[in-house]
């Protein structure tokens, strides 16, 4: 399995209503200094984010932020990230997550 595949099954595991960060997820992959390419491996999910749903194979890509609290970007845009955030609970404010730590889900070695 390469490395996009194993980003994209380990994003799988984060809880709605939660989020991680591209670092805590290059981390749970294994890769611990590759954030920028967790990055790039959830800007190119082939499937979007409905087509996932549809097939009962959500990948939560929106999930993942920075580690300072910031979005971050998204394939779909941000304003849609943020949407999607927000209907799951997790507020976010002037770009950022607010309640950054208790939305924070890390991981299981």
């Amino acid at each position: 399995m390469d490395f996009a595949q194993v980003v994209l099954n380990t994003v799988r595991k984060v809880p709605k209503g939660k989020i991680t960060t591209y670092k805590l997820l290059a981390k749970a992959c294994n890769k611990p200094k590759a954030s920028r390419s967790v990055g790039r491996a959830l800007n190119k999910n082939k499937c979007s984010f409905f087509e996932n749903i549809a097939k009962n194979k959500m990948i939560p890509c929106h999930r993942v932020i920075y580690s300072n609290g910031r979005i971050g970007g998204f394939s779909k845009g941000v304003e849609k990230k943020i949407v999607l955030l927000e209907k799951e609970g997790v507020l976010v404010q002037n770009g950022r997550v607010l309640e950054f730590s208790e939305r924070l889900y890390e991981f299981k070695d």
